[in-house]
C-alpha cells in the first residue's frame, strides 16, 4: 500500500512530528507499506526526529512562513500566491507517485486536497480540536472571522473520504458526520526506567506560545506558598516566539532560583524519570501526546480541563489532577497538594503507566490499519 503524508515540516520537535515519525516507523517495520512525507517549509533543515531511510522525504517550497512577519496585505496577498503555487506542485506530485491513500496533517492543503483528481483516498487527520480558533475568544471582526472559518471547517471536513480525530470530546463537537472516526494517538511502552519521584522537579513540555500558555503555568507557580514549593523547581522544555517573552516573565517575578526555561531535547524521556509531576496549562489540544509519554514514565499530570484531551486520558484523583479551565489559583493548589502528599503522588504515579495499556500502539495502529482499508 502506497501511503502520503502532507505535513508543514519535520525540522521542529513537536508532538505531531514525532506522532507521525512513530506512525512510519511502525508501517515501515511491518511491512506492506511504501510511504513518502510531502513537507512545505523543510528549507534543507534536517528532521528534528530522525526518519526511516525507507521513508521518501519532500518538500515541495512553498514557505509559507516566510511571510510570518510581513505587513497584512503583503501576508495575504502571499498567503493565497503560496496556496495556488502548493496546490500545482503537490497536484504534480501526487500524479506521478499514485498513492493509495493521501494523509493530511495541515491546514493549508486541507482546503483544496480532496479536490485533485489522482486517484488516491484522502484522508484528513485533525491534530487540534475544532474549537481552536474559538479558544482564542478575539474579539469585534477578527472574532466573527473565526466564528464564519469554524463553520467553513463543517463544510471542508466532509470533503474527505474519512475525517479522523483524536478524541471522543472532539467527536462530539463535530457532530455526528458521515466520515469521522476516533483514532486516538499512541502512547508508547517506554523502555527506560519510571520515575522515582525522589527528584522535587515538575516538568513542563511544549512549544513556547499562546497555545501551550505557559505564562499561565509561571502565574500559578508565584501563588504556591513559599513553603510549599521549598526545594522544587519548575523546568520548562521547548522554543518559539514567546521564548524572551516567558524568560523575562520569570525574572521580572523574581522566580529565577526556581523555573527554568530550556531548549528542546531528543532525550525528553530523560527529563521525564528525572521529574515528579507534569504540569499542563494549555488553552486547547488535539490529543496531547505529552501528557501520555509522561504518564507511560510514571508522572501524574496537573492539567487544567481544557479542549480537548484531559477528560479523555485521564481520571480525576487516580492518575492525574484535573482543575477547572483558566483557574489559576486551583492550579497553584493542586501542584501545592502534589509537593506535599507523597502518598498521593505516589498512588498517582502507580495509576498513571496504565494509559500505555488503553493507547498502546498496537491498539492504535490496527485502528489506522481498519482505516486504510475500509475506505479502498
Amino acid at each position: 500500500m502506497k501511503l502520503v503524508y502532507c505535513i508543514h515540516s519535520t525540522y521542529n520537535p513537536g508532538g505531531m512530528e514525532r506522532v507521525l515519525l512513530n506512525k512510519v516507523r511502525y508501517l515501515v517495520a511491518k511491512g506492506g507499506y511504501e510511504i513518502s512525507v510531502v513537507t512545505t517549509d523543510q528549507k534543507g533543515r534536517p528532521s528534528f526526529y530522525p526518519f526511516p531511510e525507507e521513508v521518501k522525504m519532500t518538500d515541495l517550497d512553498i514557505n509559507y512562513t516566510d511571510d510570518k512577519f510581513k505587513d497584512p496585505l503583503t501576508k495575504i496577498t502571499e498567503y493565497f500566491r503560496r496556496k495556488r503555487l502548493h496546490k500545482q506542485r503537490l497536484t504534480a506530485y501526487l500524479k506521478e507517485t499514485k498513492a493509495d491513500i493521501v494523509i493530511s496533517l495541515y491546514p493549508c492543503e486541507s482546503s483544496f486536497i480532496p479536490s485533485i483528481k489522482d486517484g488516491s483516498k484522502k484522508i484528513l487527520e485533525f491534530h487540534q480540536c475544532k474549537l481552536v480558533r474559538l479558544c482564542y475568544d478575539r474579539k469585534g471582526i477578527i472574532g466573527l472571522t473565526d466564528k464564519i472559518r469554524t463553520k467553513q471547517d463543517e463544510r471542508m471536513v466532509r470533503r474527505f473520504d474519512r475525517f479522523v480525530v483524536l478524541t471522543e470530546e472532539d467527536k462530539g463537537y463535530w457532530g455526528d458526520l458521515p466520515n469521522i472516526s476516533v483514532i486516538p494517538n499512541a502512547a508508547l511502552a517506554i523502555p527506560f526506567k519510571k520515575s522515582d519521584l525522589s527528584a522535587k522537579r515538575v516538568i513542563a513540555v511544549g512549544r513556547l506560545d499562546h497555545q501551550k500558555a505557559f505564562d499561565r503555568l509561571i502565574k500559578a507557580w508565584s501563588l504556591i506558598p513559599l513553603s510549599s514549593r521549598s526545594g522544587w523547581r519548575l523546568d520548562i522544555f521547548g522554543q518559539g516566539e514567546w521564548e524572551d517573552m516567558l524568560k523575562n516573565m520569570i525574572q521580572e517575578m523574581g522566580l529565577s532560583d526556581s523555573v527554568r526555561v530550556n531548549k528542546p531535547t531528543q532525550n525528553i524521556f530523560d527529563e521525564y524519570t528525572a521529574s515528579s509531576f507534569l504540569a499542563m496549562t494549555s488553552h486547547y489540544e488535539g490529543f496531547p501526546m505529552v501528557m501520555i509519554e509522561a504518564m507511560a514514565c510514571g508522572l501524574p499530570v496537573v492539567t487544567f480541563d481544557y479542549p480537548c484531551g484531559p477528560k479523555d486520558i485521564i481520571t480525576d484523583g487516580v492518575d492525574g489532577l484535573i482543575v477547572k479551565e483558566g483557574d489559576l489559583q486551583a492550579f497553584a493548589d493542586a501542584m501545592a497538594r502534589l509537593m506535599g502528599d507523597e502518598n498521593l503522588l505516589s498512588s498517582l504515579s502507580t495509576e498513571a503507566p496504565k494509559v500505555v495499556e488503553r493507547y498502546s500502539e498496537r491498539i492504535v495502529m490496527e485502528k489506522w490499519e481498519n482505516c486504510f482499508r475500509s475506505i479502498l
